[in-house]
């Protein structure tokens, strides 16, 4: 099995686990949006601490990269609460496939912090993904935009920033494990103080959702790392788009929820230019090679 074949698979298992996080969190029934991302994050926090002790790698990072690391771990946190709140109020497949806007953004992101060029056909699927999220935003005459689908656009908005600059922070030489852990105390931290004053009673049920939320999670974090070990971004960003049809399939089989016909028309809007990015791009660095 080639390094990319390894990577995809691991990309769509990545993918697969986190549409079941979607699923266990809109499963876990009406707790509020902060108390849920508590239980998720602290999960991950734990499992990346036994990462951590068992490879032994220090708590640590260089003060250069440090603004980068408290970066990634804010803008992540805000993804995370602004996707949590979408699939509380969304359809499942429809805050998934806003919160993949985050490829996007990070086009944009990465212009500005990481300095990289961004091609013409590259700004074109981006204004086509934006059209795409206004078919699943869905404006209306009154309130002109679904504030739920809103919110969402800016998880993946916080996500695209998160991820570019994650990329900053490990080419500075940051490990991977430690930048998950700090993001997933940064945000229990954030969400504590609610948990403490306003906390929600759970039935076992759902502190298993939760639970379970959590395990998805991480089991999404260390696939989506996995992967990007065997293959670059490039190949492998486009299959990470099958989280919305694992998101679709398990909303229409355990929730019965349906997309209307205009979040389908969004969700090709949104696929297809990450697909032509994909295709353009791979030919792009076979020319170069």
């Amino acid at each position: 099995m080639s390094e990319k074949t390894k990577g995809i698979l691991c990309i769509i298992f990545s993918a697969l686990s986190f549409a079941f996080m979607s699923l266990f969190i809109k499963l876990s029934g009406d707790i509020p949006t902060l108390q849920k991302s508590f239980f998720r994050n602290f999960v991950a926090a734990l499992v990346a601490f036994a990462m951590l002790k068992k490879n032994h790698t220090p708590l640590k990072c260089s003060k250069e990269s440090f603004k980068y690391v408290f970066g990634r771990a804010f803008f992540g946190t805000v993804g995370i609460f602004c996707n949590f709140y979408g699939v509380d109020h969304l359809n499942i497949a429809d805050a998934s496939m806003l919160n993949k806007l985050s490829p996007f953004f990070a086009i944009i992101f990465s212009f500005f912090i990481l300095k990289e060029k961004v091609a013409n056909y590259q700004i074109g699927c981006l204004l086509t993904a934006i059209i795409g999220a206004m078919f699943i935003l869905k404006p209306s005459g009154s309130a002109m935009l679904s504030v739920p689908a809103l919110i969402a656009m800016v998880g993946g908005m916080g996500a695209g920033m998160a991820y570019t600059l994650l990329r900053k922070a490990t080419g500075m030489g940051v490990k991977g494990p430690f930048i998950v852990f700090f993001f997933s105390v940064f945000s229990c931290l954030c969400s504590l103080p609610y948990c403490i004053f306003n906390y929600t009673h759970m039935e076992p049920i759902q502190c298993f959702y939760l639970f379970m939320t959590g395990v998805a999670a991480t089991f999404g974090q260390f696939f989506i790392t996995a992967a990007y070990s065997h293959a670059p971004a490039k190949e492998l960003s486009v299959y990470d788009y099958s989280n919305v049809i694992f998101a679709g399939i398990l909303g229409f089989i355990i929730l019965g929820e349906v997309p209307d016909v205009f979040s389908y028309i969004g969700c090709v809007l949104i696929i297809a230019p990450a697909v032509i990015m994909f295709i353009v791009g791979n030919k792009r660095e076979l020319k170069e090679a």
